[in-house]
């Protein structure tokens, strides 16, 4: 079987033009689609990837403003965002079902597809995602240091109250999913404590109820960035969920 490794392809589409990387796989009846953190373009895949080592077709790209993708006037909101991959993935003739795969706030995103596009989607995997009332819950926990530096890094792609909208569009979407949800928790997060590391894990937790199939995990030694700490977790992952298909 061949594979083509890293076609890279610029793509315009929802009136601006996306940088886009994929792997074709022929025989592929499932395109794995990967949205990367806050501020963070598809470059943030790089270390997972070559380890994979799998036959289904892989699609990554950079949200606009991102990367190599050209900025935008539209709003830096989650649904602003999926409207324009969805047009991305249209364009690029990668037809459904999808295995969305989203990192931190891409995980908000992919989510948000996930609700409103549900017929595209055959599974969702969350790695450390960002809960959709964590502004709520979580941050006012925080020392007020962490709550002042998280504020003040809203300048890659959107602002902070851009942010709050998405959170509170994920909130409102209240679709119920009846496809497999596996959910990534980070279990050595810098500057939590004992006790909010616990509380960032009930808040994963709670994720799963977005579907009727979700499966919840702890990346023990991982921080954040599980798909960097530990690839093989986050690999292991989708090859189970690709497996049960």
């Amino acid at each position: 079987m061949e594979v083509t490794i890293f076609k890279e392809k610029y793509i315009k589409a929802a009136g601006t033009t996306f940088y886009t990387k994929r792997i074709d796989v022929p025989e592929s009846d499932l395109t794995i689609i990967m949205d990367a953190g806050y501020g963070d373009d598809s470059s943030t895949w790089e270390n997972l990837l070559p380890n994979m080592k799998i036959k289904t077709s892989v699609f990554m790209y950079d949200r606009a403003g991102l990367g190599k993708s050209e900025s935008t006037p539209s709003p830096r909101t989650s649904l602003h965002m999926i409207k324009e991959l969805k047009d991305v993935l249209e364009k690029a003739g990668l037809k459904p079902p999808y295995l969305l795969v989203g990192h931190s706030f891409g995980g908000v995103n992919m989510s948000l597809f996930a609700c409103t596009y549900p017929s595209d989607v055959y599974g969702l995997i969350l790695i450390d995602s960002t809960p959709a009332d964590y502004q709520k819950r979580f941050l006012p926990l925080m020392p007020s240091e962490f709550q002042q530096a998280y504020k003040k890094q809203f300048t890659l792609e959107g602002t902070y109250d851009e942010f709050a909208t998405s959170l509170a569009q994920l909130e409102e979407s209240k679709y119920k999913l009846t496809i497999p949800v596996a959910i990534l928790s980070a279990g050595n997060k810098t500057h939590y404590t004992e006790e909010t590391q616990e509380i960032w894990h009930d808040l994963q937790r709670e994720m799963a109820a977005i579907s009727t199939r979700s499966k919840f995990m702890i990346a023990v030694n991982s921080s954040h960035y599980i798909h960097q700490d530990e690839p093989e977790f986050v690999i292991n992952t989708i090859l189970e969920m690709i497996k049960s298909k």
